[in-house]
């Protein structure tokens, strides 16, 4: 379980994949991550195979934007093809799929999500699980409502001009047009 990993079971690669640290060999996901990390110049990856995110990966091709909390993730959350794990067509795969987001689902396999520093990409990892969830009970209810573009565009504005998630004041007092 990852609360109980300890530092000597991290394995460090340099960006050739060559063990720099560590005793244990690396993930056979290596390329995967090395291939994302060289592409999108990210920090961090966090790669999972959580329950709810790789359930909706079984049934979806794309994870819909159920909540404006998604657009962390880049909004509807696509899902990229399913390849053999530890393949070059698998990370070659996901790389093309995180193109303009920073989460993506992997067909029958997991999850991966992207972030400038490990915990940004923990933290979407669980948006990522949360919203997966929230999704496969809605649809087990019935039709889930999903948030169109201009309803995406709009949240985009507000969090702006609102300067949602920070402590610090809007740029403008609220009411004022953009």
């Amino acid at each position: 379980m990852l609360a109980e990993l300890e530092p000597d079971q991290v394995s460090v690669v340099d960006l050739e994949g060559r063990l720099v640290a560590g005793e244990l060999e690396p993930t056979s996901e290596v390329e995967l991550h090395l291939g994302v990390m060289r592409v999108h110049g990210v920090g961090a990856l966090v790669h999972t195979h959580a329950p709810m995110s790789t359930a909706a990966a079984c049934v979806l091709d794309e994870l819909p934007c159920v909540h404006y909390a998604m657009l962390d993730l880049g909004g509807p959350v696509p899902v990229a093809p399913y390849v053999t794990f530890g393949t070059p067509q698998l990370a070659a795969s996901v790389v093309e799929a995180l193109e303009g987001r920073s989460a993506t689902l992997l067909s029958n396999h997991g999850a991966v999500t992207v972030g400038e520093t490990v915990e940004a990409a923990l933290d979407l990892s669980l948006l990522l699980e949360w919203a997966a969830t929230v999704y496969l009970n809605a649809a087990a209810a019935g039709t889930p409502r999903t948030l169109d573009t201009r309803q995406r565009e709009e949240v985009a504005r507000a969090i702006e001009a609102r300067g949602y998630g920070s402590t610090h004041a809007p740029a403008r007092p609220l009411g004022e047009a953009p």
